[in-house]
């Protein structure tokens, strides 16, 4: 595996790949990587021949209040596992290399950015779309792999890349969970023993509006409440928001169809470590995401 973290250097060993016929599957990640990131590298490497993994704690896309200087930070083990996982090319720019003055432009999200988790957290999407962007614009991948848990996140790449016209694959993996439920997330590593087990309401949440969609009930108000009444009753868990949305916008919805999203954000544990989870109806909490041990 390659080491690199100048901006010309990922260029130029990615240009070098695509000249000797490889196909580039990028994988973006902030680091203190689990399965779930090390699931987007295999997704990468079975779509592209030659597999690049970011590793860059974002500051645009962090509040004023937010966990940016605590955020989890192992580069030694995150470069071990990129390379156990078939990385080729492991990428660590620098702050003041990706931004040497203050943006003066960002990417705006617009409406869609606005709510749910851009509602919770103002600035936080432009601040991602903006990183993307430069990520994508440096990298030039030929496919570009993201996580499912971060839907609404996915949704809004997508639509950049569309209205961008830019030249790449987004593919969005299935959610990593492990053997309890609870979706892998760099953010897991904030909670206690008592904390890590109330997370695991998020998961029942999903389930409860599952099962009220497979019972038949469509109307997206419904399942949401079911949803969050599951939700309400454990102890240690603030929820923020439980909501059915379409999946190409997060445009909130009336009528829940297969392909709906459901899904849930919430406050966890005495350091109230913000958890975000989601399900698509129709497809289920099972079989469709893998489950770690």
């Amino acid at each position: 595996m390659d080491v690199v973290a100048g901006l010309e250097d990922v260029r130029g060993r990615v240009r070098d790949a695509k000249r000797a016929g490889q196909r580039v599957g990028f994988v973006p990640t902030m680091g203190a990587l689990h399965e779930g990131h090390l699931s987007l590298v295999r997704e990468a490497r079975a779509r592209a021949g030659f597999a690049v993994m970011s590793v860059f704690v974002n500051p645009l896309q962090f509040g004023p209040s937010e966990d940016f200087a605590l955020y989890p930070r192992d580069l030694g083990r995150d470069r071990r596992l990129a390379e156990s996982a078939g990385v080729d090319l492991f990428w660590t720019p620098a702050t003041a290399a990706m931004y040497p003055e203050a943006p003066r432009i960002t990417v705006a999200p617009g409406a869609a950015g606005e709510r749910f988790e851009g509602a919770s957290r103002p600035g936080h999407f432009a601040g991602v779309l903006t990183v993307v962007l430069k990520l994508l614009a440096l990298v030039e991948p030929d496919v570009a792999v993201f996580g499912r848990k971060d839907a609404q996140q996915a949704a809004l790449v997508r639509a950049m890349v569309r209205d961008f016209n830019l030249p790449v694959e987004v593919v969005v993996a299935p959610t990593v969970r492990s053997h309890d439920g609870l979706a892998l997330s760099s953010r897991n590593v904030y909670l206690d023993p008592a904390a890590r087990a109330a997370a695991t309401a998020l998961y029942g949440a999903l389930r409860r509006g599952v099962e009220v969609f497979r019972s038949g009930e469509r109307r997206a108000a419904a399942i949401a409440a079911a949803a969050r009444a599951a939700l309400e009753g454990e102890q240690g868990v603030a929820p923020d928001y439980v909501a059915c949305a379409s999946p190409d916008d997060f445009a909130p919805v009336e009528h829940a169809d297969a392909g709906t999203v459901l899904a849930v954000a919430a406050s966890v544990g005495s350091g109230a470590t913000r958890l975000i989870d989601n399900v698509v109806l129709g497809e289920g909490v099972e079989g469709d995401v893998h489950v770690a041990g």
